[in-house]
């Protein structure tokens, strides 16, 4: 007997289902041909549908694919060069689900899923759902990095979301600060759990490999961070992205990664003699309580009121940006943006149904961080909302409690004696 035969009759070899899949730019995906039982079709249209790219994401990889394979040879520069290359609508992925024990390849690509994993083997791209191209494996390294040093474009980067810290209890509790977009925080639990390790095994292991110390104590819990961007106009391989979910790329922040053994104490995974900040706030943000503050009220009708700390060539474009990103001086994206404000201020805090509206504040005042002012990034992401006011004349702490103009929508105590009272 030969020892395929010998492992499979043994139950040593896992159970194969071939499938084709058509995926849409969009996200959709169906099955050309695959399993005959339904609950194995779900598990690979689920596992296509959460782990491939689509939108955005979608356009960079193929366009990326297409450099590096060496079918595209122009040179590309800026966003405009990227945009106008064409990118196919349809995508065909061939592979097979395997149920049981894995044996995997470094060259294989591999989506675990519950009592196997999905291994991915070909894909094909059209334009019009007829003729199909194959695009080439990428070439050698050499190539591949005479690719990226030729065309500028890999340098480009999608708009930034945000830092956010993931702590990881071995048990598998993740606490994450500050609270991600609610569209955003189920992909990034599933890559936190993927970069810390999903099992016992896999968790200890990694941990080792990062100590690079097979006899390290394994954590209890493990601290890390990720940045979420929009996709960048090409996927640069050296530029650190660990995973693209739901249309986003994860990209880990590596020096900042700590860990501890009892759940109180921190060490460093880059420098273990540092001194870890027991917080779960990430420098940038633990920093941001020493920055030069300036002040702004921005009012509903657009009007804007700063101090004398406001230096003046950068009044014009703190009016613009700010305006712009307030909805201030429209009625209708004003009083969008303060109940988005309100809402992600006070969460739990507040219910609301969907009948209903909130308050909406006749001001609003904001702290920008004094060096941001001269930065080319979007003050958008760097302003803090501080106080409110909805009469123009009592304004109210938004680090405090719940205003009383909102009293009205506070959720029910905790104790279930109705709402929760006012301090």
């Amino acid at each position: 007997m030969g020892e395929a035969k010998r492992r499979k009759a043994l139950g040593l070899m896992p159970t194969v289902h071939p499938f084709e899949a058509q995926l849409e730019a969009s996200g959709e995906v169906t099955l050309v041909r695959g399993p005959d039982d339904a609950g194995l079709t779900q598990t690979i249209v689920d596992a296509l549908r959460a782990t491939q790219s689509n939108g955005p994401a979608w356009a960079s990889e193929y366009r990326t694919s297409l450099l590096l394979s060496g079918a595209y040879h122009a040179t590309l520069a800026t966003l405009e060069d990227v945009e106008a290359v064409p990118v196919p609508g349809l995508r065909r992925i061939t592979g097979e689900l395997a149920l049981g024990p894995q044996q995997m390849s470094s060259e294989q690509v591999s989506i675990p899923v519950d009592g196997g994993a999905i291994r991915l083997r070909e894909q094909r791209h059209s334009f019009d759902g007829t003729r199909w191209e194959t695009l080439g494996a990428p070439r050698s390294p050499q190539q591949v990095m005479s690719v990226l040093q030729s065309n500028a474009a890999f340098s480009l980067q999608g708009e930034s979301i945000g830092q956010f810290v993931a702590e990881h209890w071995q048990a598998g509790r993740i606490d994450i600060e500050p609270d991600p977009p609610a569209e955003m925080l189920e992909a990034l639990e599933e890559v936190v759990r993927e970069w810390d390790g999903e099992t016992e095994a896999l968790w200890a292991e990694l941990h080792r490999e990062r100590m690079e110390d097979r006899a390290a104590p394994v954590p209890l819990v493990r601290r890390s961070t990720f940045e979420l961007r929009r996709p960048a106009p090409l996927q640069n391989p050296l530029g650190g992205v660990f995973a693209i979910r739901s249309g986003v790329e994860f990209i880990p922040m590596m020096e900042a990664d700590a860990y501890s053994l009892d759940g109180e104490t921190w060490a460093s995974y880059a420098d273990p003699d540092a001194e870890v900040d027991g917080t779960h706030l990430p420098p940038e943000l633990a920093n941001i309580f020493d920055m030069e503050m300036v002040g702004v009220t921005v009012h509903a009708d657009g009007r804007m009121e700063w101090g004398e700390d406001v230096p003046e060539e950068h009044k014009e474009r703190i009016q613009t940006e700010l305006r712009e990103a307030t909805g201030a001086g429209n009625a209708e994206e004003w009083a969008e943006w303060t109940t988005q404000m309100l809402r992600e201020t006070y969460g739990d805090e507040l219910t609301v149904l969907e009948a209903q509206t909130l308050p909406v504040p006749v001001a609003v005042r904001l702290d920008l961080p004094e060096d941001a002012l001269g930065d080319p990034d979007p003050l958008s992401q760097t302003f803090m909302e501080s106080e409110v006011t909805f009469d123009g004349e009592q304004w109210r702490d938004l680090f405090d409690d719940v205003p009383p103009e909102l009293a009205a929508f506070l959720a029910p105590a905790a104790d279930g004696s109705g709402e929760a009272q006012l301090n």
